[in-house]
């Protein structure tokens, strides 16, 4: 440490722990050099003038100022003496109101006839796993007999060209005309509030039909596939009746319409259009095909040019669209040589999760066309990629195909398919041809018929969907022909198709908005069809995962356990620190990944993925991880040692994990009272239970359905419904909490009725294990401060599915019977929590049995501090070396009150109240954090949303020439005008929706090329923990001019420090403030190439159907005549070679 007298050339700092102390006098020789500069220079111009001597003296007077500024001496003894008071009138208060002593006594005296039981992992494990797969396994039979109805109905029905059949269609029905009839294709169909359904409005009785308005609602073709699908009416609803837990049934056909049930009113977008089409959702896609490898080959010829290419890339992305987790792909552009659109992807093929999928949308949109065409060694490509891929057992090792997207094919290829594809053909060739011009039909035609693929012409927008939906009817072949009803479960995804789904995003736990879909596909059984594999659609059902979860008892797993489901891919299904929702303004918004978040970037500690391997590869067993953690918004880190327990779900591609704190985490104590004894406390009025957790299942009988949880134990425990099926171990322990908290009760209303309780005291409150809660409202709801508290709007204080209360996670990881403060800031509503844990003990173990805690106003605690933080005007100051009498109310003095993590609980500017110290005086945090009283905690968040650095590589072109932005216009009208006239075709006038779905298309391709401000990324930020080994601490910060002394000191029995800074010494230019922004983490090309491209452990679906020697595929595609008129053509000819030679 230096000598006194050279603090200006350093710090120098008291540091005081339990073992060690030590003490630094702040002395100066400065004071010194000032006196004698004016002395001496004072002394030899006495001879001159007074006009001279006055600047002198006023300069020394300056200087003797800026000395004293340095000179502060904040005395650390008299900070010691503040923070002892404050603690001991802090714990008192906090104490007496909350009770917390009485609940620890109370607990003392029932530790004889309780019991302490160590959690056994691996039986819950497998306890759980066997519920999951039970529930699962109902679902699953539910569809089969809806596979099964489909199938007959179709083998005995013929086909009627001439059909007339009027059906509920979902978007017409209680709709009237001007007249008052209903329109047709509605008609009267009642609809009920259902609690079952997330209070919506359906009809339990029948199911309805929705189809999408590109699909003509009275074509032959529809109105036969609906009247088969008539017999699945009674299907749902028996399947409803025998588990009643079941949600959404559906049928979703090749044809394009969706009889959902129960019915339900179907609401078109904003413009009028039934965008949704069920054959483009991932439970129907997965089902009708096996897992497969694509390359998609575009022509990016100069002839590809306007329109077409703009058709082109609508394909691409409507192909993208079809491929799921299970599937691999690649994307490449060809003229007279092959480009890969990402060269990182070079001779490969990338998962086509919706990370991949997105990435390759924004390359295509930005390829331009140029040079000529040549197809044959894109070809050749294409086919290497797949051997290759085929050869070292990469991708999906199933079903391979070539896309092929042109507006033309001249040249030879069939001694590429002789060297690669010939005679086994293993690798399938869809063609897809681009524009009006027929001239090289029957050359892509060939390619398709010769290759096992199919032939479409698009020619609009408009046809793009339809026309590639063919491809998967096609692959379903070799399935259809075996009869292989392979059953599928779908990623975890939300159905934001349905209405209110985005009022759920507030008020339910963010991962468990969640569903997956269990999904068959339904073939035709006609022998005389047999051969063409006829896909006649799919069935399904929704699961929410918050069920599944349900049955891992968040009681059972402890304050900081948790369940998790994960699919065979190693993407999280269901885990409590998933975040599918980011927020874009004042809108909650799904991530556009949300569904492709990997094990390894929520539970990354496990850096060598020796968890995340185990549960993909459907492995049994247990693994032990040291993990940072994170609580209240991932502010507050915690050092946690973690036990993971994980096992398969049979029968699905699921994993299931479930993880246990060491120490308290796997401690459970049991308690037991009769039930008469338990029921009299169950009833107070101040006692609740978790109304999210399922003490007993009222989803099982309808009747049960209009009971809270409370109300069904209740009822259960009385007699008076013995058919609820209730959790026999959580109702005992919930009725022994209910009895030894009882006393609570009784002492705060004593203290209500016989003491004037001190404003600012609101509400005590109480938690256990079991998701028993006490609240006792101290104040009344027009005088309190924190009105939200503990309402049902206030999810992390309560216990949810997703998680215990904050309050209560906070105080399980402090000392028991040691208060844990912390401010909340609600919306500009800030107050002061304090809790604390409550024990029992038994055997020589000790179980937490619960938390107890205040909450106050922040007038309250500041009342307390301020009449604390002042030396009173007499003060004898004789023994005190230092400022004295001092007071924290000077100007002079910055006093704070700093909970652990390094937030601020009090401070004379309320608006500091909830931020982070280093925000607020950046100078004394780096102090403390170099001291070591303060601890910095790396942390790590792969599910951020950044916002996006990416500009258009050809932002600017509009620069190269005047003449650009006019020619764009011309064109962008001209192609417009021309579009018009292409779609106006017969099949135009006879169906008017033909026009909304063209422009629709239009619409939804332009959307495309918006970039969203936010995008996923990874991100780094710190956090901070307090060393409570050293206890108090002191410096003098050297900051240019002037020098800052602090003294910080521990708040005894407390999480808190006392901070008492100098305040007219600014060190903001020498210290910025130390923030807890999270950075984004930078990835250079090659560490983002390989990112992109690596291939987790995964598992492969059991089952492929790639190949059947009964297959027909001379069924491969055709084109109707196409006529175009010849002026049409001349002109958009001339125009384009015109705008071309501008640009």
């Amino acid at each position: 440490m230096p000598a006194a007298g050279r603090v200006h050339l350093d710090m120098t700092e008291s540091v005081q722990g339990p073992n060690r102390t030590t003490k630094t006098t702040k002395t100066t020789e400065t004071t010194t050099i000032f006196f004698f500069f004016f002395f001496f220079f004072g002394s030899r111009m006495e001879g001159r003038t007074p006009g001279t001597r006055k600047p002198l003296r006023i300069l020394g007077f300056f200087c003797l100022w800026i000395t004293a500024q340095a000179q502060m001496k904040i005395p650390p003894e008299t900070v010691q003496q503040w923070a002892m008071e404050f603690s001991v009138q802090l714990r008192d208060f906090t104490t007496k109101y909350s009770g917390s002593l009485l609940l620890q006594k109370k607990l003392k005296d029932v530790e004889s006839i309780i019991k302490i039981v160590e959690l056994d992992g691996n039986d819950l494990v497998k306890d759980y796993s066997d519920e999951i797969e039970r529930m699962l396994g109902s679902k699953m039979k539910s569809v089969k007999r809806l596979a099964e109805s489909a199938e007959d109905a179709d083998l005995y029905h013929d086909f009627n060209a001439t059909m007339k059949f009027d059906y509920y269609n979902s978007m017409l029905i209680n709709t009237a005309d001007e007249d008052g009839n209903s329109v047709e294709l509605g008609g009267e169909f009642p609809l009920e509030e259902n609690e079952h359904f997330n209070n919506l409005l359906v009809n339990t009785l029948m199911s309805n039909i929705q189809i999408p308005t590109n699909v003509y609602n009275k074509d032959p073709n529809i109105l036969n596939a609906i009247y088969n699908s008539e017999a699945l009416n009674d299907v749902f609803i028996r399947n409803f009746q025998k588990d009643p837990t079941l949600t959404w049934q559906f049928f979703g056909s090749s044809t394009g319409f969706f009889r959902i049930y129960p019915g339900i009113k179907w609401t078109p977008d904003s413009n009028g259009v039934a965008a949704f089409d069920c054959r483009n959702r991932n439970w129907y896609i997965q089902a009708a095909t096996s897992p497969k490898d694509i390359v998609i080959m575009v022509d990016i010829s100069g002839s590809m040019k306007g329109l077409k290419m703009t058709i082109a890339k609508h394909t691409i992305n409507t192909i993208l669209d079809t491929l799921g987790e299970n599937d691999f792909v690649n994307v490449i552009a060809y003229t007279d040589y092959v480009r890969y659109v990402e060269p990182c992807f070079k001779g490969t093929l990338v998962q086509a999760d919706l990370d991949n999928r997105e990435h390759f949308k924004q390359l295509v949109d930005e390829l331009h066309v140029k040079g000529e065409a040549k197809i044959k060694n894109a070809m050749k490509e294409s086919f290497k990629i797949l051997n290759e891929a085929r050869a070292s057992g990469q991708g999906s090792m199933c079903n391979q195909a070539i896309m092929l997207i042109t507006d033309g094919a001249m040249e030879d290829f069939e001694s590429v398919f002789e060297e690669f594809n010939w005679p086994e053909r293993r690798v399938r060739v869809f063609t897809y041809l681009i524009g009006r011009e027929m001239t090289f039909a029957q050359n892509t035609k060939w390619i398709a018929c010769n290759n096992k693929g199919y032939y479409t012409h698009i020619s609009t927008l408009a046809d793009v969907q339809e026309n590639v939906m063919e491809y998967l009817h096609v692959l379903s072949r070799p399935m259809v022909i075996n009869h292989d009803h392979d059953i599928i479960w779908t990623e975890a995804y939300m159905d934001t198709v349905l209405p209110s789904t985005k009022e759920l995003f507030t008020t339910k736990a963010q991962s468990l908005l969640l569903m997956t879909s269990v999904a068959m596909p339904v073939f035709s059984k006609k022998k005389e069809t047999l051969s063409h594999g006829i896909l006649l659609g799919v069935v399904g059902t929704d699961i929410p995962l918050m069920e599944v979860m349900k049955l891992a008892p968040r009681y059972m797993l402890g304050a900081h356990g948790y369940a998790f489901l994960i699919t065979n891919n190693g993407y999280i299904l269901a885990h409590p620190d998933l975040r599918p929702l980011y927020k874009d303004g004042k809108k909650l918004k799904p991530k556009p990944n949300y569904n492709s978040v990997d094990l390894s970037e929520v539970e990354w500690e496990d850096t060598e993925e020796k968890l995340r391997t185990a549960m993909v590869r459907g492995e049994t067993g247990f693994i032990r991880l040291s993990i940072r953690a994170s609580v209240d918004k991932g502010k507050r880190p915690l050092f946690l040692v973690n036990d993971y327990f994980y096992t398969n779900i049979d029968e699905t591609p699921f994993s299931f994990g479930m993880v246990l704190t060491r120490g308290h985490g796997r401690l459970m104590f049991i308690g037991n009272v009769s039930v008469e004894e338990g029921l009299h406390d169950l009833t107070s009025p101040d006692l609740s239970i978790a109304t999210e957790w399922t003490y007993c299942e009222t989803d099982i009988d309808p009747s049960h359905r209009k009971y809270s949880q409370l109300q069904a134990a209740i009822r259960y425990l009385l007699g008076k419904e013995p058919d609820l099926e209730c959790d026999e171990v959580l109702l005992q322990q919930t009725l022994f909490d209910a009895v030894v908290t009882a006393p609570l009760e009784a002492y705060w209303n004593a203290l209500m009725l016989n003491d004037r309780v001190e404003p600012g005291v609101e509400t005590a409150f109480l938690g256990t294990r079991a998701g028993l809660m006490r609240i006792m409202r101290y104040a009344g709801v027009e005088t309190r401060v924190a009105k939200r508290f503990l309402t049902a709007t206030d999810k992390d204080n309560l216990f949810t599915t997703d998680h215990f209360p904050l309050w209560y996670r906070l105080a399980v990881e402090n000392t028991p019977g040691s208060f844990f403060y912390y401010a909340i800031n609600d919306k500009g509503v800030k107050y002061v929590i304090g809790t604390t844990a409550v024990t029992v003990s038994s055997e020589g173990r000790t179980a937490m049995a619960g938390a107890i805690g205040l909450q106050m106003s922040l007038d309250l605690l500041e009342k307390r501090f301020w009449a604390i933080a002042k030396q009173p005007s007499d003060t004898d100051c004789s023994a005190i070396e230092g400022v004295c009498p001092l007071s924290c109310e000077s100007a002079d003095l910055n006093c704070f009150l700093v909970d652990n993590n390094g937030f601020i609980v009090l401070s004379k500017e309320r608006n500091d109240v909830g931020r982070f110290f280093g925000e607020v005086d950046g100078s004394v945090m780096a102090s403390l954090i170099k001291m070591g009283m303060f601890k910095k905690v790396s942390l790590f968040d792969y599910q951020a949303m950044c916002k996006n650095s990416h500009h258009h590589a050809s932002s600017a072109r509009q620069l190269l020439s005047p003449f650009y932005v006019i020619a764009a216009l011309i064109r962008w009208l001209f192609s417009n005008a021309l579009m018009f006239l292409l779609d106006f075709n017969l099949c135009g006038l006879w169906h008017s929706d033909y026009f909304v779905d063209a422009k629709a298309g239009y619409h939804t391709s332009h959307k495309q090329k918006k970039v969203d401000a936010l995008q996923p990324c990874d991100t780094a930020y710190p956090g901070f923990m307090y060393d409570s080994s050293i206890r108090e601490a002191n410096s003098l910060i050297k900051c240019g001019r002037c020098q800052k002394m602090f003294v910080v000191q521990q708040v005894p029995d407390s999480n808190l420090v006392l901070v008492v800074a100098q305040a007219d010494c600014d060190c903001s230019r020498q210290y910025g403030p130390i923030l807890l922004e999270p950075k984004e983490i930078k990835y250079n090309a090659t560490v983002k190439c390989n990112r992109m491209k690596s291939q987790k452990v995964r598992r492969r679906p059991e089952s492929c159907h790639a190949y059947h020697p009964k297959e027909d595929a001379k069924e491969c595609g055709g084109a109707s005549a196409v006529f175009l008129s010849l002026s049409v053509f001349s002109s958009s000819l001339l125009v384009s070679l015109l705008l071309h030679h501008w640009t």
